[in-house]
Order: C-alpha cells, then structure tokens, then sequence
C-alpha cells in the first residue's frame, strides 16, 4: 500500500490542500497573539482588610492572625504571604495551577465568613478579596502631568474622562492609576486650643460627619402637587467647613477656625509620583489575557491624539514605559533568525545537489510546515512569543529532513534508469515507512517536556506542542506534496547529459572541495583508531569536565533581558534602595513612585 500514490495521480488536489493549509496558517498568524512568554495563568487571590487607626501590630495580632488560620485550611492553597502596615492587612494566597479560580474564589469567601467572628467587631468594612496575576505587568504606562493645574484637578479629570476611555479601547483589561492625588480636605486641629476648650478630637470628628450630608428628607403633598425636600448639607469649600460650629461655650459659638486650620489638597500626602522631574500621576495599563500585547498598545496610542483634545489645555500625556519595545525587538529577531534558517537550508541543499528543481521542492515544503503550523496553534490558544519562534527555528532543520530523504530515494531511481513517475511511486512507497518512524522518534524526545509539571511545564508545554505539531505537517507534506512535485518537476536526464555546462562545471569544482573534506576526515579517522587507549582517555576527560562545568555554570528560569528599567522601593530606614536594574533600551524617560 502506497498512501502517496493518491496525492502522485491528483496533483491538482495535492496543490489545493497545500494552499489551504497555508491560507489557514496566514488566517492562524492573523489571530494569533504576540507576548513575550506564553499565557501561564496564576491561581492568586489577595485578601485586604482596612482598619484605621490601628498600628502594624495591632493589625497583625487582631486581623491578619485570624485570616491566615482559616485561610491556612483551604485545600490547594501552596504558599501564603501576609503583610501588615498602618491601618491595612494584605494577605497574598498561591493555589496549584490545578485549581479551578472559581473553587479558589468560594473556598477564600468561605474561609472570611468564618473567620468574621474572630475580627474586631467595629470594622468598618468585612475583609475583600480580588483575582489576581503577579505575571501581567502593565504594557504601557503613562505620566500625566500639568504646569499649570494643581495635581488633585487634574486627577478629576483623568478619572472621569482619560481613565474610562482608555478602558473602553479593545484589549485592555486593567487601568489603574497611582500617584495618590485625589482630592481631600484635610482638618489639622491645635491641640493646646481643643483642650483649653475641653472639646474631645472625636467631638470634632463626629461633628463634622454629622454637617457634611446629602440625604432626601422627605415630601410635601398638596391637593395639586408634591414637593421633594432634600437638605443639602455638602461641604463644598474650605471657608464653609472653616466657619462651622462644633460647640457652645459662654452663650458663644466655637468655629472650627478657633481651634485649628483647614487646607485643601491630596487625600494621602505620603503618596507621589514623577515624570522625569515633574510631579505626576501614573496611568498603567494592563492588557486582557490572551489579547495581542502589540495590538493593545498601538491602540492605545492611536487613541491619545483625540484623548488629549477631550482634556483642558496644560495637561500634558507622556509615555514612559512601553512594554512591547522589548517583546517587538524579540519577535522581529526571531522571525529574522528563522528566515535566515530557511534561506540557509535551502543554500545547503543546493550547493549539495546542484539541481534547481531538487532545491525548489524542500524549499516550498519547509515554509509551508511552519506556516500550517500557526493554523494549529491557533486552534490551541497558543501565541507568537519567544518559546514557540523558537521551536519554528529549531524545526526549520527538522522538517527539511523528510523533504530530503523521500527526494533521495526517488532521485536513486532515476538514475536507475526509471522515468519520474515510476520513480516517484516506487520511491515514496519504500520512504513511507522511513518517514513515519522519523517522525515518531522525534515526537517522542518531545514527550518529557509535554509531561512536565508546575509552572515551567506550562511554559514549555507551548513549545513542545509547537515543535511536535510542525513535524508532523512536515511528515504529511513529505508523503504528499513532495512524491507530487518530484514525479513532475525532476529531471530525467543523466548527469553526463550536461557536461561541458557552465553550472556543471561549477558543480564539479563543489563536488571535489567535497571530496576533499571527506579525504580528510579519513585521514583523521585512521589516526583517531591507531590511537584507541588515548581516544578513550580525551572522550572520557570531555564527559568528566562536562559534568564540572555542569555543576559550576550559573542557573537560572530564564536569561536575563535588558528592558530599561529601574525599580526602587524604600526600606524600613526610609532611604530608597534600588531592587534591580536594567541597561537602557526600551525607553529614555524615567518614572518613579514613592513618598
């Protein structure tokens, strides 16, 4: 049985599937998403809970204790952190990548229901939890920045207008903005002067809870007509707040200005941002899983032209930190090496055989296994990133073997004597066999890196599953496309039918540089067998440095990549440490945050 024999006999078929397999793959490029690493979803969960007033250790002893003893219980659940500051507990949950986020989600709010009971009863929110993923860092962030507005109008403005808008583009999952510049009203209270006065702080808050009301009151109904009444009772400016009554003493009102001093401006001063040297807000910009990272961006700077018109004049937007410069330099340099790989199997090819039609018919099979092969991983939900250009790069050597082999066979019969047709039947029939087996042994040195675990067995899961798709297209092309091309496009002739040629006579000089090396290599060889006992001796010096160096080289998940940026947190001294650093190459601005 000859399964090629099919495809030899309908050529005009045969040619009708290859382009639909490479109309599919162009389709599959199309879609496909571009990022830096393939898609590895995080089962995290983070839990907050507010407190204010209350120190770090109080935090500590009366929250974060009792969470962390019922969320320690849940099943799945491989790694809790917690941090507890003023007023505020973060408790960060890791769940085994088997874990459904749905069942994580029911499992933690089952887990803050039972532990209300152990918390203080006067907070003034229950626990919150959030979904979360430590891997999605923003794609874009931008520095908002103005000289002559004050911070706090200009964050109005870009939460009611640039924030919503830039949330409605295609592809964004998650804008959020820092820099700590809403709009407040601070009270600062003399305390010597309360005191004198023998006003309690608490007095002086609850009053002011009490006057700053919006609330309907209530109706007046006629016999024609109904009236809402509404007491408006906002505080609106620092003056109003200023003049306001918190208590009587000697037939005399005391105001809020007798005992203290009220100022405008952020809700938390020990919050900042900058743009270069210029105070500002910070816009991020996180991207929907599995959305193209490239194409997010480019909207999102298509957009900013119209977005700045929508925003009064002095209010300035800047890109500072564009993730997919590095991921665009990464893929443009993937897709050049592996054109260069083709271009390079196809020259080899050529040099070796001398002869056009031999060289044209890998040089079409190679492109269209890689191309069919985006069709695929489309279908997978894979993406365009590192991982899987590479596993194209590395088939690149693999899918041009059948191609070789089954032109091989059939080229031996031609020059038997056999006419193309017969050789390409008798040819593809004996390969047949020779391909799948290939084909098979090279899946299965795939096979560990398909079962792998954890968080490197998704990623590579992607590659593998690339490189494994790509060579069996290749093996399907080699049974199909190539017995076809090679029962109409290869020549009959015998090789003295050309001597004299030019091209001949090029080929022959090739043949003999051949030759020569191959000479050479014998000659080298006799002398590695006279000397058996010192071969042994340097093959198994090799291995033994080969495992030292082994142990000695430096480790690490991946290479390290220069994405040009410089990150700095504070320590508990309140100096700013740097946390680590890359060389400059994704951006030339700077962005910094911190009190």
């Amino acid at each position: 049985m000859n399964p090629s024999r099919l495809f030899i006999d309908r050529p005009v078929a045969t040619s009708l599937l290859m382009l639909a397999i490479m109309l599919t793959g162009f389709l599959g490029y199309h879609f496909l998403p571009i990022s830096a690493l393939p898609q590895v979803e995080y089962p995290t969960i983070t839990v907050s809970t507010f407190y204010p007033g209350a120190g770090p250790d109080v935090m500590t002893t009366s929250v974060t204790a009792p969470l962390e003893t019922q969320l320690g219980q849940m099943p799945g659940l491989d790694q809790m952190t917690s941090q507890s500051s003023g007023g505020a507990s973060v408790i960060t949950l890791r769940f085994g990548l088997d874990m459904s986020m749905d069942i994580a989600e029911q499992e933690v709010q089952a887990a803050i229901n039972q532990s209300n009971s152990l918390l203080p009863t006067d907070l003034p929110a229950p626990p919150i939890y959030a979904k979360v993923n430590p891997a999605d860092t923003p794609v874009l962030t931008l520095g908002i920045t103005s000289r002559t507005l004050p911070l706090t109008d200009v964050q109005d403005f870009v939460n009611t207008r640039l924030q919503q808008r830039v949330s409605q583009i295609s592809g964004v999952g998650l804008v959020t903005l820092s820099g700590g510049n809403r709009k407040a009203i601070r009270v600062r209270l003399n305390i010597p002067k309360l005191t004198s006065y023998g006003i309690a702080i608490d007095t002086v808050r609850t009053t002011i809870g009490t006057v700053n009301i919006n609330s309907p009151t209530g109706t007046f109904d006629g016999p024609h007509r109904s009236t809402t009444l509404r007491i408006d009772g906002q505080i609106t400016s620092v003056d109003q707040l200023m003049n306001q009554i918190i208590a009587y003493q000697n037939n005399g009102p005391i105001r809020l200005r007798d005992v203290g001093t009220v100022v405008q401006g952020p809700e938390n001063d020990q919050l900042a941002a900058w743009s270069d040297k210029t105070p500002a807000l910070i816009l991020n910009v996180q991207r929907q899983p599995g959305a193209n990272v490239i194409s997010v961006v480019d909207n999102v700077l298509a957009v900013l032209p119209q977005l700045r018109k929508t925003l009064p004049p002095g209010i300035e937007i800047t890109p500072l930190t564009d993730r997919t410069t590095t991921i665009r330099a990464s893929v443009s340099d993937v897709e050049f090496e592996l054109g260069m790989a083709m271009l390079l199997v196809v020259a080899v090819i050529f040099v070796f055989l001398f002869n056009v039609p031999a060289t044209i018919i890998p040089s079409l099979s190679v492109p269209l296994s890689l191309i069919g092969t985006l069709a695929v991983m489309y279908l997978l939900d894979f993406s365009l990133d590192n991982l899987s250009l590479m596993a194209l790069t590395i088939a690149t050597g693999f899918v041009v073997d059948d191609a070789i082999v089954v032109i091989e066979n059939i080229a031996r019969y031609i020059e038997m004597g056999e006419d193309r047709y017969t050789a390409a039947v008798k040819g593809s029939q004996e390969i047949g066999f020779t391909i799948i087996s290939l084909t098979v042994s090279l899946i299965a040195v795939l096979i560990p890196l398909l079962f792998m675990s954890d968080v490197v067995g998704r990623l590579f899961h992607e590659f593998a599953m690339t490189l494994a798709v790509t060579i069996v297209i290749s093996a399907i092309v080699s049974i199909t496309l190539v017995p076809m091309m090679c029962a109409r496009l290869l020549s009959e002739r015998p090789h003295d039918a050309q001597d004299g040629t030019r091209f001949q006579r090029l080929a022959a000089k090739v043949g003999n540089g051949i030759d020569r090396v191959i000479a050479t290599y014998a000659r080298w060889l006799d002398v590695v067998l006279r000397h058996q006992t010192a071969t042994l001796i340097v093959a198994l010096g090799t291995f033994v440095l080969t495992f030292v160096l082994a142990l000695v080289i430096p480790k690490g998940f991946f290479p390290r990549q220069d994405t040009g940026v410089v990150q700095y947190y504070r320590d508990g001294s309140g100096h700013f440490v740097r946390q680590h650093e890359e060389a400059p190459g994704s951006r030339h601005r700077r962005s910094a945050s911190g009190p």
